[in-house]
């Protein structure tokens, strides 16, 4: 059923169940919002969007109230905008006064909130509220004192990732959001995904940021420094230099990280390469010899984190394989160390990664390796793709002008299937293609499949077949959508013998450290964004004359003249992991906790 209502004057006609924010923006008009997310529950607390209403006795929240035949809406009267105005005023008062030294300074909604409602001075003083900033998980930071109450973060925690590891505390003023009993981060369920960062629309919570750290190891002359680059970071680095979402930049990415000064790059494609080919020896043995199945994935780390919480039981069926960039960097801290003659302890190896949680997984104690100067991290410090932009441009670097560059040999070599790893299904197209191989001795002839590229569908399933065996996989991306699909795997409803999750809705290129749309303008994690990162990273697998794993070369070296062959002792040792249980949902003993 259609409904045909009037707005400032213009007529439009909309379905049933639309709401005035929605139908208004069919005329191109943008009323001002900040609690609303397209991708939430309806909450109408901020009420910066409100609207007259005919006929209504006081102004509408626009972002929840739907519309009515014949209905009139004024979205700017004089009134409107003076309580909008107040409305604002009213946040700043309570804000802390710090703009340009701010992350968010120029791409902060509640900053193009007062622009654009006229705040040009503030009317209000008196007690902000005030306290300590959490600084305890290496990946994510909370500043209750820039929260905004708007509950994006509470939200997309409980409904997108289904953590709920956020909550409001404490009433009027005193109303604060922070995990359970005012806990910090590490004592919490936090899997530091990130997604809490993506959607605030101040900077009530960021990444940790290592840029300092890095800078520091580039200008250390007894420092090898070594980064890699993930492969979803290419397909949205060049958002943050106002480059079109969606255009593949792996040359002037590569360049611009040696003009900052980076001794080798690599590509951490080469080490998804090495990851698919571990994983799927996994898989293939375990079909084969009867290994606990389904084989799930463990290279998303924020995924790895809520399973040691909410799954632990099963662990057992989790992949031990390490993630691309653990298995890069424990690459670089041997393999390449060896070649190269560098004492590992010298090497300060970087992720350049889409990902927050990926500080965590750098940080695990499970990630150390043994190499020949002893004991240590395989990858030292993880800088996002935000953070990365900033380096570029604390450079001085027109990023858009820089030529294309390839990676440093000896690890620079990838397929079409590790560009795959970024996005939701890659992971499984990618495995099936070598599987494929594994099981038959033959090449695959259609290696695409588009059963699991689908950015819109949280849970995927397809069947393949590979000769007369028929293997069933499934693939969940957003931690709610693995939520489903677990339950149903432990109830015995549904049996797959391979189950790839990502953490982040769309894959790793909706994560964490990805960077921030436009404030006024851009909506935070929006569906069309993420299918076009996507699409750019299977128009790097297209252009790849190599399109499986076992084809690289520089794996195949590797194997060569070092770890001899997937699931070796070797391999084990240093490109593979373990996982234990955390925390449960719903424990909240601090000594308990203090204990995990």
């Amino acid at each position: 059923m259609s409904i045909t209502l009037t707005i400032d004057n213009q007529q439009v006609t909309v379905p049933e169940g639309t709401t005035v924010m929605q139908a208004a923006e069919k005329l191109a008009i943008r009323i001002p919002r900040l609690c609303y997310h397209p991708r939430l529950h309806l909450e109408g607390s901020c009420r910066v969007c409100l609207v007259e209403i005919e006929g209504m006795s006081r102004p509408m929240a626009s972002c929840t109230f739907p519309v009515y035949e014949g209905m009139v809406v004024h979205t700017s009267t004089p009134e409107i905008r003076d309580t909008r105005k107040t409305i604002v005023e009213l946040l700043l008062d309570n804000h802390p006064e710090d703009c340009q030294t701010c992350e968010r300074d120029g791409n902060c909604e509640l900053q193009y909130l007062a622009y654009s409602t006229g705040v040009r001075e503030r009317h209000y003083e008196g007690e902000k509220k005030h306290y300590e900033k959490d600084l305890s998980t290496p990946s994510v930071i909370r500043d209750p004192d820039k929260c905004i109450l708007c509950g994006r973060c509470v939200r997309i925690c409980a409904e997108v990732q289904g953590v709920s590891a956020l909550g409001y505390i404490n009433r009027g003023f005193k109303t604060v959001v922070t995990p359970a009993y005012d806990a910090p981060f590490s004592e919490s369920v936090c899997v530091t995904c990130g997604q809490c960062i993506n959607v605030c629309p101040v900077a009530a919570f960021l990444e940790k940021d290592y840029t300092a750290d890095v800078v520091k190891a580039i200008e250390d002359p007894d420092k090898h420094v070594v980064v890699q680059i993930a492969p979803s970071v290419r397909a949205a680095i060049g958002e943050g230099f106002n480059i079109a979402p969606g255009t593949p930049l792996t040359g002037k990415a590569v360049a611009a990280l040696r003009r900052l000064g980076f001794d080798e790059v690599f590509d951490t494609q080469m080490g998804a390469d090495l990851t698919i080919m571990e994983e799927t020896a996994e898989f293939v043995q375990r079909f084969k010899e009867g290994g606990p199945l389904p084989l799930i994935t463990s290279c998303s780390s924020a995924w790895m984190k809520f399973a040691e919480h909410f799954y632990p039981d099963l662990i057992p069926n989790i992949s031990t394989a390490k993630s691309p960039m653990s298995m890069l960097g424990s690459m670089v801290k041997t393999y390449y160390a060896e070649k190269k003659g560098i004492d590992p302890s010298k090497i300060f190896n970087v992720g350049a990664m889409c990902c927050t949680a990926k500080k965590f997984e750098a940080a695990r104690p499970e990630q150390q390796i043994e190499t020949s100067a002893g004991m240590m991290p395989s990858i030292d410090r993880v800088i996002t793709t935000r953070e990365l932009v900033w380096l570029i441009k604390n450079a001085g670097l027109q990023f858009a002008n820089l030529p294309d560059e390839d990676f440093d040999p000896v690890l620079g070599i990838s397929t079409g299937a590790g560009a795959l790893f970024g996005a939701t299904g890659g992971l499984a197209e990618a495995v099936y293609r070598t599987a494929y191989w594994m099981l038959t001795g033959e090449d695959l002839e259609q290696v695409v499949v588009e059963d699991v590229r689908s950015v819109a569908q949280g849970i995927k399933r397809w069947t393949a077949k590979i000769g007369d065996i028929k293997l069933h996989f499934a693939v969940a991306h957003g931690l709610g959508n693995a939520h489903q699909l677990l339950r149903m795997v432990r109830s015995g409803e549904e049996k797959f013998h391979f189950i790839e999750i990502m953490g982040c809705p769309g894959g790793c290129i909706g994560g964490g450290g990805q960077p921030y749309a436009r404030a006024g303008e851009g909506v935070p994690l929006d569906m069309d964004n993420l299918r076009k990162r996507a699409e750019a990273l299977r128009s790097i697998d297209s252009g790849k004359k190599l399109k499986c794993s076992y084809e690289n070369p520089d794996v195949n070296r590797i194997y060569k003249e070092y770890l001899h062959k997937p699931l070796s002792d070797k391999a084990h040792k240093l490109l593979h992991t373990h996982y234990k249980p955390r925390l449960p949902h719903g424990v909240w003993n601090r000594d308990v906790m203090r204990t995990d």
